[in-house]
């Protein structure tokens, strides 16, 4: 992603008493780089190992939460002998402010990147504001 010096080892996802879990396996917190423009805001997250096909994403009044699920790609007949790379699924929740405009939020996901685009509201967007000559 953008700073190349972040350590690279995923960070388990903290859950809470409220959060249940219907899969038995780990839960990881998807590193992100947020940007944000004058017309919208763009959240890119790592998600290696997910399709369009396993990710769900909610927006709940104001809680924008991405959940993906990953399955290990281990052939039949075999097991998981030794592994450096933490195989889990990944959860990440975001707090979204009145000024994004929520009907217009669009999400695409290629090669294990996710990218959510959260345009910004008509009210929410710069305006330049004309200064007239006065008295």
């Amino acid at each position: 992603m953008a700073n190349d010096n972040l350590d690279a080892r995923k960070k388990e996802a903290v859950t809470t008493e409220r959060d249940e879990r219907t899969r038995e396996r780990r839960v990881y917190q998807p590193a992100v780089d947020i940007i944000e423009g004058r017309v919208q805001t763009t959240i890119i997250a790592d998600v290696p190992g997910v399709d369009e096909s396993s990710v769900d994403i909610t927006l709940e009044k104001n809680i924008l939460e991405i959940y993906a699920k990953v399955d290990p790609d281990i052939p039949q007949d075999m097991q998981l002998a030794v592994y450096e790379y933490g195989i889990g699924d990944y959860h990440r929740r975001f707090t979204l402010s009145d000024e994004i405009d929520r009907e217009r939020i669009q999400a695409t996901v290629k090669n294990g990147v996710l990218k959510l685009l959260l345009p910004k509201a008509e009210k929410a967007k710069t305006q330049k504001i004309e200064v007239k000559a006065g008295a």
